[in-house]
Parts: C-alpha cells; sequence; structure tokens
C-alpha cells in the first residue's frame, strides 16, 4: 500500500501498519498489557529496502507513544524495564511540578526542569520565597492532579506565535531557550499539561496518572544562567520513582546520607572548621581533624618512598609568565585567583603543582639511565571556586593535593601507568573501601580548542591507558571530551558505606607540558629527547579525601585513623593510678589514649565518649585493678569484655598495624 510503513519490532519481526499509525496502537496490537505499561518509544528510520538502517543519518529518537509514525521505522516500546525510562519519568515529573506551582502560584515565571541522577528539578523566578509550608500545598497539588490523569499534549507553533505568547506571559526564561535552541523558520515543540504551557523537546510519558510515587525534597537558590549578576531563582527538587518501594528506599538513603554529613560531624567530632573572619573555602583543621591528617600524609609519604618517588615541595606562588608557559593562562585562567602586582612582576597562587616539579626536572640535565624521575609533594594549591559550588570539605579554595609527577621515556609510560593504578588500589584497601569504579576520559576532536596536542598524540596516549586497564583487567567506561587540556586520563571513584560514588584518584598522560617547557633527556645513543609526563593524585585532594573518609564511617574511624583510640575511665578516685599505669603501656606501643579522671558520674563520661565515636572506653575498678584486667566498650557493640591489660595493648596495636577497618 502507498500509504503504508514497515515497523521493525525488537524480536525481528515486520509488520506493516498506515501512515500516521502511533507507538501506542503498535503496542496495543502486539498486547494490550504492552501498551499499558508503555511510557514512551524508540523509533530508528529504516530503508525503504526491507530493513537495513537509513544511512548514517538514521539514528534512534526517543519519542511520545502519540507521535504518529510517517516512515519505515524500527521501533521499541519503552516501559520501566528500560534504562531510558527513569529520565523520560522524571522529566515528566518535573512538568508535574511545574504544573502544580503555576495552579497554585500563578505570578510565576518558569527557567526550565530536567531530569537529574537522583530526581529532577524545576528552576521558578518569584520575588516571594517558597515556603516548606508552600512545598507540602505543591505536592498535594501536583497529587491532584495526577488524579486527574491530564495527558502530556505535544503541541507545534510557529516560533513568532510561541514567542508571543511567553512574552505575553512574562516568561523570560522561555524566550531565551526560543530564542537560543531554535531557528526563525521553523515551528517549536510546546507541551501542554493542564494549564502549563512548555517549550520542550520531550518526550514525555502519555500522562500525569503513570507517576506512581513521589516527593518534592528541598528549595536551593540558583542564578539565571549561572551568572550571578542575574536574577536569583528557586530551584525546587524532588525526586520520583516507578513504585512506592523504590521510592522509600531512596527517602531512608537520604536520611542516611544526613547523618553522614561530614560538615555535621567534623562540627559534632570537633576535626574542621571553615571561618567566617578568614572567608569561604579555607579549611581550619581542628587538633583531631591533625591527627587524621597527619596519619593519610605519613601513610602517603611512607608509600612515596618505598615505591621510589623523590620528596620535593614548591613554592605557592610563582610568577605569573610561569603560567603562560604551562598554559594554565590560557586554558585554567578562570578557576586561579587573580594577579598579584609585586616589585618584580605578576604573581599568581599556584592551582597546580606540575609546573613546580617541572622546573625541578629541568634544572638538570637527566640521562635515560636516571628515568623514570618520579617527583611526589603533598603541595597546597589554591583555585578560585564560585560561591554557589562551595561545599565543606568537598568543594573548597585552598586544598592539598597528594600530587606527584612521573617523567619518563615513551617506552617505560605503560610500566609506570599500570604502577600508578595499583598503587591507587592500595590506597582505597588501606582506607577500608572494596569497590570502585573507573572511568578512561578521552579528548573530543571536533573541539581542538580546549584540548593542546595533535590527533597522533592524542590517539597514542589514549591506545597506552586502554593497553594498560584492559592488562589488568579492570572495567572501564569511557567518557569522551572530559579528558584534561594535556592529554587523556582514568580516574577511580570509590564507592562508600551507602552506595554513593566520590571521584578520588585520577592519572593523566601528558604529552603537552614537556613540549611546552622543552624538556630533555640523553637518550642511549646520545641525541637529546623528550620525556613523556604522567600526572597523578590518589587521595584527589586531602581535604576531599577526609570528607569522604567522615561520610563513609559517619565519623566512626578505624582504629589506626581515630584521632583518640582508647580512652581509660577509672571509677572512682582511687582507680586513676591503675588507670594511667594502663595508659602508659598503651602510649609505649604508640596508641592515642586518654584517662578522664574527671569528677563526673561514670556513665555520662562514657556516653560522651561514645559520642565521640571513641574506638574503645576501657573501665576500671577495683576488680580490675586487682586482677590486671580492663572491662573493654567496644564501638558498635552491646557487649562488654573482660581481659587482661596486657591482652588488650596486643590487641589494639594489631589492629593499628594491620590498618584493620574492622574493630
Amino acid at each position: 500500500m502507498a500509504d503504508s510503513i514497515h515497523i521493525k519490532l525488537p524480536d525481528g519481526n515486520e509488520k506493516e501498519y498506515p501512515k500516521g499509525t502511533t507507538a501506542l496502537q503498535v503496542a496495543r496490537d502486539i498486547s494490550p498489557r504492552l501498551a499499558d505499561a508503555a511510557l514512551a518509544a524508540k523509533a530508528t528510520p529504516l530503508a525503504s529496502n526491507g530493513g537495513d538502517p537509513a544511512g548514517e543519518g538514521a539514528r534512534p529518537t526517543l519519542i511520545d507513544l502519540a507521535r504518529p509514525l510517517e516512515k519505515d521505522t524500527d521501533l521499541r516500546i519503552i516501559t520501566e524495564k528500560d534504562p531510558e525510562a527513569l529520565d523520560i519519568y522524571r522529566h515528566s515529573s518535573a512538568h508535574l511540578l511545574a504544573a502544580a506551582v503555576l495552579e497554585l502560584f500563578p505570578e510565576t515565571k518558569l527557567g526550565h526542569g530536567p531530569a537529574t541522577e537522583s530526581g529532577f528539578f524545576y528552576d521558578f523566578y518569584r520575588p516571594t520565597p517558597f515556603t516548606s509550608e508552600d512545598l507540602e500545598k505543591i505536592e498535594k497539588k501536583m497529587q491532584e492532579l495526577v488524579q486527574q490523569n491530564i495527558p502530556y499534549a505535544r503541541e507545534f507553533r510557529p516560533r513568532d506565535e510561541g514567542l508571543a505568547e511567553f512574552k505575553k506571559e512574562g516568561d523570560f526564561m522561555k524566550c531565551h531557550f526560543i530564542e537560543q535552541f531554535t531557528k526563525p523558520d521553523e515551528k517549536i515543540s510546546i507541551y501542554r499539561t493542564g494549564k502549563f504551557l512548555d517549550f520542550c523537546r520531550g518526550p514525555h510519558i502519555p500522562s500525569t496518572g503513570k507517576i506512581k510515587a513521589f516527593k518534592l525534597l528541598n528549595i536551593a537558590g540558583a542564578y539565571w544562567l549561572g551568572d550571578e549578576k542575574n536574577p536569583q531563582l528557586q530551584r525546587i527538587y524532588g525526586t520520583s520513582f516507578f513504585s512506592k518501594k523504590d521510592l522509600d528506599d531512596y527517602l531512608k538513603h537520604i536520611e542516611e546520607t544526613k547523618k553522614r554529613d561530614h560538615r555535621v560531624l567534623g562540627q559534632q567530632l570537633d576535626l574542621f572548621s571553615i571561618q567566617e573572619l578568614a572567608g569561604p573555602g579555607l579549611i581550619f583543621w581542628h587538633p583531631k581533624g591533625g591527627i587524621i591528617r597527619k596519619e593519610m600524609e605519613d601513610w602517603m609519604r611512607e608509600q612515596y618512598i618505598k615505591r621510589g618517588y623523590s620528596l620535593v615541595y614548591t613554592p605557592h606562588v610563582a610568577r605569573r609568565q610561569l603560567f603562560y608557559t604551562s598554559g594554565h593562562e590560557g586554558y585554567y585562567s578562570q578557576n586561579m585567583f587573580d594577579a598579584m602586582e609585586l616589585d618584580d612582576a605578576e604573581y599568581r597562587l599556584k592551582p597546580m603543582n606540575c609546573p613546580g616539579h617541572i622546573l625541578i626536572y629541568r634544572d638538570s640535565l637527566k640521562s635515560y639511565r636516571d628515568l623514570p624521575v618520579r617527583l611526589g609533594e603533598l603541595g597546597t594549591v589554591y583555585r578560585y571556586e564560585r560561591s554557589g559550588v562551595m561545599h565543606g570539605l568537598l568543594r573548597v579554595r585552598g586544598f592539598t593535593q597528594d600530587d606527584a609527577h612521573i617523567f619518563c621515556t615513551p617506552e617505560q609510560i605503560e610500566r609506570e601507568i599500570a604502577d600508578c593504578l595499583e598503587f591507587a588500589l592500595d590506597v582505597l584497601k588501606d582506607f577500608g573501601f572494596d569497590k570502585f569504579q573507573t572511568e578512561l576520559s578521552t579528548w573530543n576532536p571536533e573541539d581542538k580548542k580546549n584540548f593542546v596536542g595533535s590527533e597522533a598524540q592524542w590517539n597514542h596516549a589514549t591506545q597506552s591507558l586502554e593497553k594498560v586497564l584492559k592488562e589488568k583487567k579492570i572495567e572501564y567506561k569511557t567518557i569522551p571530551g572530559e579528558a584534561a587540556f594535556y592529554g587523556p586520563k582514568i580516574d577511580i571513584k570509590l564507592v562508600d558505606a551507602i552506595g554513593r560514588l566520590w571521584q578520588l584518584s585520577t592519572v593523566q598522560f601528558d604529552f603537552n607540558l614537556p613540549a611546552r617547557f622543552n624538556l630533555e633527556y640523553v637518550a642511549e645513543d646520545g641525541t637529546r629527547k623528550q620525556p613523556v609526563m604522567v600526572h597523578r593524585a590518589l587521595y584527589g585532594s586531602v581535604e576531599r579525601f577526609f570528607g569522604v573518609l567522615i561520610e563513609h564511617y559517619a565519623g566512626a574511624f578505624p582504629v589506626w585513623l581515630s584521632p583518640v583510640q582508647a580512652v581509660m575511665i577509672p571509677i572512682a578516685e582511687r582507680h586513676t593510678e591503675y588507670a594511667n599505669k594502663v595508659a602508659a603501656q598503651l602510649k609505649a606501643i604508640g596508641v592515642r589514649v586518654e584517662v578522664d579522671a574527671r569528677n563526673e558520674k561514670m556513665n555520662a563520661k562514657i556516653r560522651e565518649h561514645a559520642l565521640q565515636k571513641v574506638p574503645f572506653l576501657l573501665v576500671v575498678g577495683d576488680k580490675e585493678a586487682e586482677a590486671g584486667k580492663v572491662n573493654v566498650r567496644t564501638r558498635g557493640k552491646e557487649k562488654t569484655e573482660d581481659m587482661p591489660a596486657a591482652e588488650f595493648v596486643e590487641k589494639i596495636g594489631k589492629l593499628i598495624a594491620d590498618k584493620s577497618a574492622t574493630l
């Protein structure tokens, strides 16, 4: 039939339908149950010769179920079991939120409302701030709109007509999106949900009644277009799931996340602070946090020496010319603090340690016999993070990187990358992380202004990293366009105790900086050759890694990291002498122990130290003093245990030496 089309289904069968048939009609033809479960569809145009893809331009497109099909199409019906489904569902949930807001607060102007990894948000402009009571009203209205089962109806309008309508309503953000993302002569895509109209390409689920479980979470500020000079918007965050059980599980996860918030625990456990008088994003390490930092730094420096690194130290500021040479002025200046005028030149706070390490390497000519040269530093750097993105220890303006740079021959590069990956995995193991994910970030050859080097250099560098990952049998995901400007990189993201991913360790190939600084070594044949370079940070930064440790352990650190590892609690004053005697035995093997001989009730002291998450509380009275024992209260365990003091000393010493994550 001239007015028919062919639809190829996932099982390989091909059926003939009239032109204009919708994906929903196809789903009904296959099975009423499938039609009921359908949320959207994925369509790929087919050639007319019987089902081969219709040329290179024929790409899969997610479409509404109500979209008429006009050409031969490879069609897959999307249900909640498909990976694309949740994003579509959450995007529709964001539209449901916007529709409810307009019902209740019609004066509100609309920004955009995308799906996110954990839910959705919508940006609103409204002079009056939303309150927590407003969120409850909005959520109730959303439930009403779900019950009404309102369609997500797509319309096409001439661009000028759509612009005029949004201008009439004062929706300046929608006008901006239309002007930015459409051409003057094209029709624009509008979605209608009840009274709510949105400029949107979709797709969306068929109707609001398909949304089964959602929750509004919080309100945050966001500047229009991310520019603090623009109006401040109100961003309402929410989440939605296909079932109430999944939603409840997620809400429990959020509660657990709140309990682990490193900013709250950092204050409760007196670990660190950010002082208003000094400025945002600058960390003050308190004595207890300082102990943990010392343990982290000692571990890393010992590993440096063990693995053939040389320890170096470089200045916190340098002439601006250094960063012109390195390329940071051209590719990274927006993230650097402003230059300072000094006597002889302009200076910058360093954002990276690599230029300093390069100058150390360049200070004397190296032979091939000297390579690889591995320079390691726990070096503090400074970056200008915008006020809206700083977050406790996790995003700061001044931080210390466990930074190392390896200068080697091209023949040595793969061995060095492999050693770096082994080092990174040892970091995870010793600090108690047993799960991780790996990403390989590559360049985008079409975006050459943000990357330096030739295609051949990028291909060689990327292939070297890929080869090592495959040889080490490490599963990885390739992320195009996310490389550093000077080369591809491997990022290792650890998985914490409640399943969250954290970006920490990175290993980066650099063929750019050795060329910019004219680095050389004398090859075996006597000629001068250029080394290649590896950037490597395994904590990421001491501050960020510390924040992750706090949240992973919920402040209950392993014994070897705990600022106070044991507290002696004498029941009465006469037991203090014995408590001090046991404490001296513990101190002799390096245990951080305190004796709490205050004139307070024993239970009050136990409760106080338990709240400080001390691993072991040792209560001693007449019975313990006479028998040379201690009554051990182990963190997280209800039952106490009597044991000889010497046995406890041996036990805690082994836990510390083994860097055990369990008590």
